[in-house]
């Protein structure tokens, strides 16, 4: 009898001590977590990046389990650690998910369709008076107002020139100027001149509105700003006060010249033996005779 009291006794410590060793911590997580996995599902946010953080519960001996959302979906099983006694179960789910969002821009582009036989742009002057030649002082300002004509392509940009008839130059006025429906340019002589290695000469000019991005003798194109029109005006210099008997004539003179002089008597003369050879003939004829 007391021999099978021992034999249970010791059947009993044997389980306890084989039960106190066994890892039902790690089970526990292990099937936790692998319900946790099962029960996670990928959730798409309205944000760039969610995050998301779970804590398991932790047994009486110790385990711990967390879980973090970033992006892309990476799990990381449970790893289980038994020492002894003591058993110690860390599961790590990690899942990481990235949402990008790509915004698309449509431009609309938009075309004009030119008759090839339409007119050339142009431009219609204003001031000065397109019908008449307006002469500026060199030194002094010059204002130009214009408007455009048959255009149907606006240039992004214009350039204002001037050619000179007497040396042939061409001078740029003012570049890359803005496009206005009414065009405007206010000519400082002084300045330009003050900045210019040729000096501005008395002459006539004509006045050039060109697309910045062209040049003065391309060839006129449908709807486009040409140069092919342009509009004349004087330039002059003006002189010092000269009073009227210090004046001297440089193309005129008071006394004639000997050849002048000359002639007034060889015309003279041949109206002198013109008349009396007519008056001889006449008489010796007897034609004036009654």
């Amino acid at each position: 009898m007391r021999l099978f009291f021992s034999a249970v006794l010791y059947a009993v410590f044997f389980f306890g001590i084989l039960g106190s060793a066994w890892p039902w911590d790690g089970l526990l997580v292990e099937r936790g977590d692998g319900l946790s996995r099962r029960a996670t599902t990928d959730s798409t946010t309205t944000g760039p990046t969610s995050t998301a953080d779970s804590s398991s519960s932790s047994s009486s001996s110790g385990s711990s389990a967390s879980e973090t959302t970033t992006g892309t979906n990476t799990n990381t099983d449970a790893t289980t650690t038994g020492t002894g006694h003591t058993t110690t179960a860390t599961g790590t789910g990690s899942s990481n998910s990235t949402n990008t969002k790509t915004k698309t821009h449509t431009t609309a582009t938009t075309s004009i369709s030119i008759d090839p036989a339409a007119a050339a742009g142009g431009i219609s002057m204003i001031t000065p008076n397109a019908l008449s030649t307006t002469y500026f002082k060199v030194g002094y300002n010059a204002t130009f107002v214009w408007n455009y004509t048959s255009l149907s392509v606006t240039p992004t940009a214009i350039d204002v020139v001037a050619s000179c008839s007497l040396n042939r130059e061409t001078y740029t006025l003012t570049s890359n100027m803005t496009v206005e429906p009414t065009g405007t340019f206010i000519w400082n002589t002084s300045d330009f001149e003050a900045s210019q290695t040729i000096s501005l000469l008395t002459s006539t000019y004509t006045l050039y509105v060109v697309d910045a991005n062209k040049s003065l003798t391309d060839t006129p194109e449908p709807g486009y700003l040409s140069s092919f029109i342009g509009y004349p005006f004087g330039m002059y210099r003006p002189e010092p006060y000269t009073p009227l008997n210090e004046f001297k004539c440089a193309t005129c003179s008071g006394a004639l010249s000997d050849v002048q002089r000359q002639g007034i008597k060889f015309a003279v003369g041949m109206a002198a033996i013109t008349v009396l050879s007519f008056t001889w003939f006449v008489g010796g004829a007897g034609l004036l005779s009654a």
